[in-house]
């Protein structure tokens, strides 16, 4: 019997074995060093493509009543109003970094994570969410590679940054939002 629950055990154990393997592969952990910071003002364009329906919408709806052409004036204005409305409601901050990847090579990412500089070291983090995490100087050494302590933290940010757009209350969201910014260095 003893030797039946050990084998219940090691095939439990390599079943989640295989399951962290399968995350961990997932996204992909590389290092490198900060050569250039921008702030930038993002803009969603599917916003302003809501705003000009609506606004469109509305401008029709206002013209009713009218004739044909002051019902498309009122609808063309409309939109147009409806897509500025949009494009002011829809932006936000965030930096532009510029990454340089062993030397050889630079990236730009996207975030809306300030507190980076120019020559910080970080973990650029690539998956299904990316993330830029202070590292260590030593990680930014030529030939460094990722730990499996690396790929686990990433997992594990990976992970949050699900749990957060999963949220469907607010204590939920209160709970990830903090997560995320414990795992995700943000």
């Amino acid at each position: 019997m003893a030797g039946r629950g050990s084998w219940i055990t090691l095939a439990v154990a390599t079943s989640l074995a295989g399951a962290a393997g399968t995350a961990l592969a997932q996204s992909s952990v590389n290092f490198g060093r900060i050569t250039a910071v921008t702030a930038i003002t993002e803009s969603d364009a599917r916003a302003r493509a809501g705003g000009a329906i609506v606004g469109g919408t509305l401008g029709a709806a206002v013209g009713s009543g009218r004739s044909g052409s002051n019902r498309a004036l009122g609808g063309i204005g409309g939109a147009f109003a409806g897509q500025q409305i949009g494009r002011l409601a829809s932006q936000r901050q965030a930096f532009e970094y510029t990454v340089l990847m062993g030397g050889t090579q630079t990236i730009t990412v996207i975030s809306d994570q300030a507190g980076k500089r120019v020559g910080d070291c970080v973990a650029v983090e690539r998956g299904s969410h990316n993330n830029l995490r202070l590292v260590a100087d030593a990680k930014c050494a030529q030939g460094a590679r990722p730990t499996p302590a690396d790929q686990r933290q990433s997992a594990s940010c990976e992970q949050a940054k699900d749990q957060l757009l999963a949220a469907t209350t607010a204590d939920a969201f209160d709970l990830a939002e903090r997560r995320v910014r414990l795992l995700c260095g943000e």
